[in-house]
């Protein structure tokens, strides 16, 4: 698996629990960042990244390779990730 998967996610977002959990049962290895548990500057400069991907700034922003996926959108995300 050559494409790093990125999430910026809300700890109580039911979308991100469903896509974590989907990359879970398809051991996809994945980095994520609970947004609302950040604090200070570290939240602020995260929510500018996700800005410059999802200008909308909703949840889950998901990162595979080049390519940005807003919100559990499992075909989208089975294609990105070639599964």
């Amino acid at each position: 698996m050559e494409n790093k998967v990125k999430m910026y996610t809300l700890s109580t977002c039911s979308h991100c629990k469903a896509t974590k959990k989907f990359l879970d049962d398809c051991n996809v290895a994945y980095e994520f960042d609970d947004v609302d548990l950040l604090e200070g500057e570290e939240r602020a400069a995260i929510l500018e990244d996700v800005k410059k991907l999802n200008p909308r700034c909703s949840f889950p922003t998901i990162v595979i390779g080049d390519r940005v996926i807003v919100g559990f959108k499992e075909a989208e995300i089975r294609e990105a990730l070639g599964l």
